[in-house]
């Protein structure tokens, strides 16, 4: 049967054009992650931790949350550079530069931290920063006063002094309504700087950071990675491992048991015997034993699954070899002094390679849910984003007790969806190219 024959026997089936649909986007995801992020860099992000994502809020959620009504703050972030400015000499060396910081902020729901990051440069005497507040309401509040030196982060809402000050975590008091200070007063709020420079040339540029509560369309975990990035670039890890495994082992055992089933006798009974033992040896301690002794590289593990599905062949093979073998063109080649390599490879194996395709498919989810178990145990490939080392690291920071539910629903969800996807496509060639099935 043709692929425009296989093709045109999907089409007739809905769940099959469904399945089709989520292996395109699957594989139109995996091609844009790979075009969009490459993998080195894709690596370097992963496992750069917040030195990277310092700009990015904490565990915050997606910003398809506020589409349901959550009201959560987002990031805002302001420059000096784009803020109101005005300068003027207070003394023969000095001068102040004023920066007005000025953003709406238009939530009830207060934002997660505050920061702010500088870069300064001078010569001896670094220059100087005086901070305030201005709420929509009119107050003005002191923040205090820094020496800035270099490249260096305030983080506001970790400033035990400015806590002390206001009696409140900074985050919830500047941004507190006076009339009902369990929710956040919106407006327009300015933060004032004051910059005094010593020598000449000296400057100082900087960024206020608010941060929110939801950012991107994937949300940020414990490190404030975008997990956008696991999600993508965890769908190629899943089709490429799961494809691999499936095929290379199908393909391993279908031509053991082809090759076992035609020359028979003791190296049949060989195939079928490592067969056997291959059926009792568990795979997961295995692969778990590989992973904690020798490498949690995904390509180790890989490996380890080949040799382990290339111990002997497979039983139902083996049974349609046997009943293949006896078939009139079989009689035929031989007739014609055909050798048995090439019956085997030219007319034994072609003949039920329909069978084959079905399973092959049907297998990939397995093997995908395979790799995603190792990185839920913690056995996974340390370096690469995957959805199952999101997983894990959502289940090792406790986001089910801390309603982080996005964390780990996201990735499943993208797992179940590619076993769907899998499995309709597999149960639907099987009805075609099983005739037994076809009148099911």
């Amino acid at each position: 049967m043709g692929f425009w024959a296989v093709f045109a026997e999907l089409r007739r089936h809905p769940s099959a054009m469904v399945g089709l649909v989520i292996i395109f986007l699957l594989l139109v995801m995996s091609i844009y992650a790979v075009i969009r992020i490459p993998y080195s860099e894709a690596v370097r992000l992963w496992r750069a931790g917040e030195v990277v994502w310092l700009e990015n809020p904490r565990n915050a959620a997606p910003k398809w949350y506020n589409w349901f009504g959550a009201g959560l703050p987002e990031t805002i972030k302001i420059e000096t550079a784009a803020a109101e400015r005005t300068e003027e000499r207070v003394g023969e060396s000095t001068k102040r530069v004023t920066y007005r910081l000025a953003f709406d902020f238009p939530y009830k729901r207060f934002p997660q931290e505050l920061a702010l990051f500088f870069t300064s440069t001078y010569t001896t005497v670094p220059p100087q920063l005086v901070l305030s507040w201005r709420t929509p309401d009119g107050r003005e509040i002191p923040l205090g006063t820094r020496t800035v030196r270099g490249v260096e982060r305030y983080v506001l809402s970790g400033d035990s002094t400015l806590l002390r000050r206001l009696g409140r975590a900074p985050e919830e008091s500047l941004f507190s309504d006076p009339k009902n200070p369990e929710q956040a007063l919106s407006g327009r709020y300015e933060l004032v700087m004051d910059v005094y420079t010593f020598e000449p040339g000296a400057s100082l540029s900087a960024k206020f950071i608010v941060y929110g509560r939801v950012y991107g369309w994937a949300g940020t975990d414990h490190l404030r990675r975008d997990l956008s990035i696991g999600l993508l670039w965890g769908a190629p890890i899943a089709v490429a491992f799961g494809f691999t495994a499936a095929v290379g082992i199908a393909l391993i055992q279908f031509i053991l048991s082809g090759i076992g089933a035609w020359f028979g006798g003791a190296l049949d009974i060989l195939i079928d015997r490592l067969t056997e033992l291959r059926m009792i040896l568990p795979l997961l301690p295995i692969l778990i034993l590989v992973g904690m002794l020798w490498s949690r590289s995904i390509w180790v593990i890989l490996a380890t699954l080949l040799m382990y599905g290339s111990i002997g062949g497979y039983k139902t093979y083996r049974a349609m070899f046997l009943q293949a073998r006896e078939a009139p063109y079989i009689e035929a080649a031989k007739a014609y002094g055909a050798g048995n390599f090439r019956i085997v490879f030219r007319y034994l194996l072609p003949r039920l390679i329909p069978v084959l395709i079905p399973s092959f498919v049907l297998a990939i989810p397995d093997y995908v849910f395979l790799e995603a178990s190792l990185a839920v145990l913690g056995i996974g490939d340390p370096i690469l984003p995957t959805w199952g080392k999101i997983i894990n690291d959502a289940y090792s920071m406790g986001a089910h007790f801390k309603g982080l539910y996005y964390w780990l629903l996201e990735p499943a969800a993208l797992l179940m969806i590619t076993g769907l996807g899998f499995a309709m496509i597999g149960f639907t060639l099987d009805r075609i190219f099983n005739p037994r099935l076809r009148s099911l």
